[in-house]
C-alpha cells in the first residue's frame, strides 16, 4: 500500500514554474531519497507534501484519502480542514535546522505536540519520549536545553520529537547539511536503524553516500521535473540521463 501518492504536482511562485507536474508514490516501509542541484524543486516538493505550502495544481493523498484533488477548473483544492488536521497527523517532518523551541527542555520539545494536539496525558508522552531519547542515546538529555546540545544532539531530539507522535512516514529536509561530517554518521545511523524498523521516508538530501545507504529508491530532480528515478546503485553509480550523470559529475570533481 502507499502512503503517499502525489499526481501532476504543480507549484508557481511569482510566475515562475518551480515544479512542473511532479507525481510520486512511497509505498509502505518505503525509503525514498530526492537528489539534485540548488533549485530543481526538492524543497518546495516537500513543503507541498507536507501542507506547508499550497499546490497550484495536481492531488495529494495519504493512505488513500485525498489531501487535495484537482477541481473543475484543474487548480488544486483542498479537504476541510478536520480531514487535513487529521492528514496531518499521518506524517512527521524533520528540518535542516532542527526547529526545537529554545525555551524548553529537550523533554519538554517532544512532550508539548502530543498533549497540546493529541490530548495524551503527561505521564504518557513522557513515557514516549523517553523511549524515544533512550533510543537516540539522549537519555541523560532530557532536562537540558537545546543551546547545551550540539548539532547532531539537536537534530536526533528533533528526529524523536517528530516520532512522538507516531506517524506513519517521516519527512527529512537536508537532515545533515547543517552538521559537521562527523555529527552526519550519527544521524544516518538513527535513520538506518528507522529503516530497519521498515519506517516509510522521504529524504531530500544532497549527500550521495547517504543516499546510497539509506535509500530503496533515488529520485533524480532538475528544474522541476523527476529526470530519473531508480534503485541507489543504478541512479547514483549509472545513471542513464546525461543531467542525471552532469550533476554526479560535478559533485565528484
Amino acid at each position: 500500500m502507499n502512503v503517499l501518492e502525489i499526481e501532476s504536482l504543480k507549484k508557481s511562485f511569482d510566475g515562475r514554474e518551480v515544479l512542473k507536474g511532479i507525481s510520486l508514490s512511497v509505498a509502505e516501509g518505503e525509503v525514498v531519497a530526492v537528489i539534485g542541484p540548488s533549485g530543481s524543486g526538492k524543497s518546495t516538493l516537500l513543503r507541498c507534501a507536507t501542507l506547508l505550502e499550497t499546490m497550484d495544481g495536481g492531488a495529494l493523498r495519504y493512505l488513500g484519502r485525498a489531501a487535495a484533488e484537482p477541481g473543475r477548473d484543474g487548480k488544486t483544492v483542498y479537504a476541510d480542514a478536520q480531514a487535513l488536521k487529521e492528514i496531518r497527523s499521518t506524517f512527521g517532518l524533520v528540518f535542516q535546522n532542527f526547529n526545537l523551541f529554545p525555551h524548553y527542555s529537550v523533554l519538554r520539545n517532544i512532550i508539548d505536540a502530543p498533549m497540546c494536539v493529541q490530548k495524551r496525558s503527561r505521564a504518557e508522552a513522557t513515557e514516549t519520549a523517553m523511549a524515544l531519547l533512550e533510543k537516540m542515546g539522549l537519555a541523560d538529555r532530557a532536562e537540558a536545553y537545546p543551546y547545551q546540545l550540539s548539532g547532531g544532539e539537536q537534530q536526533r531530539v528533533s528526529i524523536a520529537r517528530a516520532l512522538a507522535m507516531g506517524p506513519k512516514m517521516l519527512f527529512f529536509d537536508e537532515p545533515t547539511s547543517a552538521l559537521d561530517p562527523e555529527l552526519t554518521g550519527d544521524i544516518l545511523r538513527v535513520i538506518q536503524s528507522l529503516a530497519k524498523e521498515k519506517m516509510t521516508m522521504l529524504i531530500v538530501t544532497h549527500e550521495m553516500a547517504f543516499a546510497r545507504s539509506v535509500a530503496d529508491r533515488v529520485i533524480f530532480m532538475a528544474g522541476g521535473v523527476i529526470v530519473e528515478e531508480g534503485k541507489p546503485e543504478d541512479v547514483i553509480d549509472n545513471p542513464q540521463n546525461e543531467r542525471t550523470r552532469a550533476f554526479l559529475t560535478k559533485l565528484t570533481r
